[in-house]
């Protein structure tokens, strides 16, 4: 499913979603298609779930008009290169 239809779908609230196609610019991706888990309507629970998720499934506010994600390097262990 596209975001611009869950967007229609589940206006103003947060889902939880997993990510199925993404495309990758620089030190950011650009979430193009995604499987709807469920949605969430109490924002304390949007951010207890965030921190539950793993891998490619994410909690995201449907106002947000596209999916994009940093991408961060691990920077190194103590000291070491």
């Amino acid at each position: 499913m596209k975001w611009e239809e869950v967007r229609r779908l589940y206006p103003n609230q947060f889902v939880k979603l997993r990510i199925l196609g993404l495309r990758r610019e620089g030190n950011r991706e650009y979430v193009d298609d995604v499987a709807i888990v469920r949605s969430i309507t109490d924002p304390s629970e949007a951010t207890s779930e965030l921190m539950k998720c793993r891998g490619n499934t994410l909690v995201y506010h449907t106002s947000n008009e596209k999916i994009i994600l940093e991408v961060r390097t691990r920077p190194g262990l103590r000291g070491a290169i």
